[in-house]
Parts: structure tokens; C-alpha cells; sequence
């Protein structure tokens, strides 16, 4: 058997467990405040990001890793004898991860499968964990990538600013609206369609923004399966919880799980924020 390793970001934010059940190598997005660049997971916590975000007097920025930490990591692969690797980033539409990936892979004397997933955070998780289930059936990498792909396209990742105070910060929103939104109490919801974020709605209050996200998640399983929903949040850990609560009183048998989005994620939508995600088959 071929002995293969899979490389994504840290936009996925796999636990240790994860990483090391399914040979995974994670390569560090990096966000850039005034006093220098911080890889995340690595230079700074959560929770020490959203304090300096708290204290940031300018909205930092996020960066992609660079194309040599990328090859350097193709070669070392190869020397630690694995035959190949499927490498599974950020969507295209918000980081420039993957198209650094496919120059690298040109680059590298290393056969590496470069794969958009499209999404962010769980998703990227199960396109992993099913992709590892093919190579295990034999699979050839050229499958394995194209059930990925169709697992793209039945991802799902919606989420609910706290405020819209960050997005103003970070340029995505005007001043008046951050304004207005705070309020009116205006709520809206985030979600991706075709690898690029875009807002699905504005409603009055929180209730009416986490109902059109579960009218989604209802709908999906209305006609397909969907086992599992993750609940997403950024350093809001309790609203994540109580989201939790309500969904498994509400969906017997579904499983939930809370994790945290990736800091690039924060600095856009800021602290508070909460969503859903799953995949549906």
C-alpha cells in the first residue's frame, strides 16, 4: 500500500488527534497586525488573538504560507518516505493557499495532488477523514480527488457576525451600516456559495439568524443524509454550547460537535460570532 500524507491549513482547525490519526501535515495562515505576523496556532491562541483584536487600533490582515515553506515541506515528505500527497486548502475565493499549492507542486520533485475545498473549517475535516476511507478501499488519488470535489459542492458553512463592527474594520461593510445594524439589531447571516462568502440575509435579532441557518440544515436533511453538524464560533464557546443544546433536542440522534473557526475567519467577522456547518450526502 502507498503510504500518503495529507497536507491542509490551518483554516480547517483539526485537533491533535486528528492530525496524527490521518497522517496530516498542517501548514499555518498567518495574521499581520502592527507590531509583526503571527502564525496561527503557533505564535498566538485564540484567545490571545482576539485580545490583540480587542486592542488593534488598525484591522490586521491575514496572509497565505509562502510557496518555499510549501516545497520544503514536499521535500521533506519525500524524504520520510511518503509516496505522494493530496494537499486540501482554503477555498480559492478567500486565500491564495491552493494556487501557491499547485505552483509548488510544480515545483517539487513530489507527486502532490493540490485540492480547493471550496469551504473552511469542518468540512475540510470529513473530505480528509472520507478521502482516507477511499485510499484505504484502494482507491486510485485520482478518485479520491474527485469525490472530494463532489463533497465540496454539498458543503455547507453559514455564520452570524455578533456585530458588524469587525467587518467595518476590516473594509467589508461602510460605517453606516455598521451603525445602523447595531441599532436596529439587524442580524446577517454568512454564507459560502461557489468558494466565496456572500450575505445570505439580514432578519431582526440573533433568534431570526439562527433560524434561517437551521431551515437550511433542515432542508438537507430533507433530502439527504446529513449524521453530522458542527457549531461553529469565534471565542464564543457558550453561544456554540447553547446552540448545541438546541439542536439535539431538537434532532435526536444528530451528532454535534463545537469547534473553533480559524482566526483568519475572526479578524473579518470578530469575536462573538457563531454558525453551523455539515456535509451532506
Amino acid at each position: 500500500m502507498k503510504k500518503i500524507a495529507w497536507i491542509t491549513d490551518t483554516a480547517a482547525q483539526l485537533d491533535d488527534a486528528f492530525i496524527q490519526r490521518h497522517h496530516v501535515y498542517v501548514l499555518p495562515l498567518s495574521v499581520v497586525f502592527e507590531d509583526g505576523s503571527y502564525r496561527e496556532s503557533i505564535d498566538l491562541t485564540q484567545g490571545e488573538f482576539y485580545d490583540k483584536l480587542k486592542a488593534a487600533k488598525v484591522s490586521p490582515k491575514t496572509s497565505q504560507p509562502a510557496i518555499g515553506e510549501m516545497t520544503a515541506l514536499y521535500e521533506q515528505l519525500q524524504s520520510e518516505g511518503y509516496d505522494l500527497a493530496v494537499a486540501l486548502h482554503l477555498s480559492s475565493g478567500l486565500s491564495g493557499t491552493y494556487n501557491s499549492a499547485l505552483s509548488a507542486a510544480e515545483m517539487a520533485d513530489f507527486k502532490v495532488y493540490p485540492v480547493d475545498s471550496k469551504i473552511g473549517s469542518f468540512p475540510m475535516g470529513k473530505m480528509i477523514e472520507i478521502g482516507n476511507e477511499l485510499f484505504a478501499a484502494g482507491k486510485e488519488p485520482e478518485e479520491v480527488v474527485e469525490t472530494i470535489n463532489q463533497l465540496a459542492a454539498k458543503s455547507h458553512l453559514s455564520f452570524i457576525p455578533s456585530s458588524l463592527n469587525q467587518l467595518h474594520k476590516s473594509g467589508r461593510v461602510s460605517g453606516t451600516q455598521a451603525f445602523l445594524s447595531n441599532i436596529l439589531n439587524i442580524k446577517v447571516v454568512i454564507t459560502f456559495v461557489d468558494g466565496i462568502t456572500v450575505m445570505k440575509e439580514k432578519v431582526r435579532s440573533n433568534k431570526r439568524a439562527k433560524e434561517s441557518v437551521n431551515s437550511a440544515l433542515r432542508a438537507d436533511m430533507e433530502t439527504g443524509m446529513v449524521p453530522e453538524v458542527a457549531v461553529i464560533h469565534c471565542n464564543n464557546e457558550a453561544g456554540a454550547e447553547a446552540w448545541k443544546n438546541e439542536l439535539m433536542k431538537e434532532f435526536s440522534g444528530l451528532k454535534v460537535e463545537v469547534i473553533p473557526l480559524s482566526v483568519c475567519v475572526g479578524v473579518h467577522a470578530g469575536e462573538g460570532t457563531t454558525g453551523l456547518s455539515w456535509v451532506s450526502y
